[in-house]
């Protein structure tokens, strides 16, 4: 891909936030994408909800693409609804999972969501495919955008052969594929003050709902103290998850050791001016197997990639990652 950032939105940190807040995710004119949703039974009891586009139309061979949110993200997110403006313009059927605790209602399980959440991941996609199969097949397509896309790539990497089983393609786009990197980055500077207080802003009201609902899960006082997401992962996230601490998950979970695994066309798309992922812990090519192709910008910075006079669009970039998707389809 290749992206160059308007003259009047510099820098990877104004690329990021303009963006996701002012910038328009679907052609003028549009009207925003309608979902219907539905509420999945996991095997353990919990429940996930799906959001789709174009859910009951008439039965036919067609492409599914699936979206796999980021951190705290949801089918609103301003990728999310880029992308389901790119699958209503191909004609593709298109599904954002939420996952657990994202969809606007708080799960019921003690457990959450993590960055390596591959098994989660296999199941959602294997229940995709028998619903596809079930309303006419076709390929299905799957993108992952940042937490989504560390995920889907430790799922294609689990998967190995397997994979092509369920998906034809997958695309991770921004993914902190080297977790440990990622999280000392979003931790400390501008990152520590801003991007680490939103999110914290909503994961701890989280935790702590779901702590009245299962007494004694963690430490709540140390929770409500906790400044960052590497004290957040070690009380929460780490051991929720059966990881032993923030050090271990980062370790487990991250995509980047793995890549040479997949076997099924896989994209890893980044910036190299992402404020939370830094450049020198982006794969290069000899990590990776011929099943992987590498995008690397040089400006976009996360989820970014604002194009066209002010306020900017973010079509762009689901324009060149889905049609990627859709070569391989």
């Amino acid at each position: 891909m290749e992206y160059f950032a308007p003259c009047w939105l510099p820098g990877g940190n104004l690329q990021t936030i303009w963006s996701a807040l002012y910038a328009r995710r679907f052609v003028e004119g549009a009207a925003a994408p309608q979902y219907q949703r539905e509420r999945w039974n996991t095997p353990d009891g919990d429940f996930i909800d799906v959001d789709f586009q174009d859910a009951h139309a008439a039965a036919a061979p067609r492409p599914l693409l699936v979206l796999f949110h980021g951190l705290e993200g949801s089918s609103r997110s301003h990728y999310a609804q880029a992308f389901a403006a790119f699958a209503a313009q191909q004609g593709m059927a298109y599904a954002v999972p939420h996952f657990r605790g994202c969809s606007g209602e708080l799960n019921l399980a003690p457990r959450a969501y993590h960055s390596g959440d591959y098994e989660e991941i296999g199941w959602i996609l294997g229940r995709l495919r028998e619903r596809h199969d079930a309303a006419g097949g076709g390929p299905m397509l799957a993108v992952g955008v940042s937490l989504g896309g560390n995920a889907l790539l430790r799922w294609a990497e689990e998967a190995g052969s397997e994979a092509a089983r369920t998906a034809s393609a997958v695309a991770a786009v921004c993914a902190p594929v080297d977790l440990a990197a990622g999280g000392m980055a979003i931790g400390q500077g501008f990152n520590r003050l801003v991007y680490t207080r939103m999110f914290l802003h909503t994961m701890k009201p989280k935790a702590l709902a779901k702590l009245a609902q299962h007494p004694g899960l963690f430490d709540r006082d140390r929770l409500i103290q906790a400044r960052d997401l590497y004290t957040f992962d070690n009380i929460f996230t780490a051991p929720l998850h059966g990881f032993r601490d923030t050090d271990d998950y980062w370790r487990r979970g991250s995509a980047k050791p793995h890549l040479h695994a997949i076997r099924i066309p896989a994209l890893v798309m980044n910036a190299r001016n992402d404020p939370f992922v830094p450049v020198s812990s982006l794969p290069r090519q000899e990590d990776v197997g011929h099943h992987v192709t590498l995008w690397q910008p040089e400006h976009g910075g996360h989820v970014g990639f604002a194009s066209g006079p002010p306020p900017g669009h973010v079509t762009s970039m689901p324009q060149s990652v889905g049609g990627w998707l859709a070569q391989h389809a």
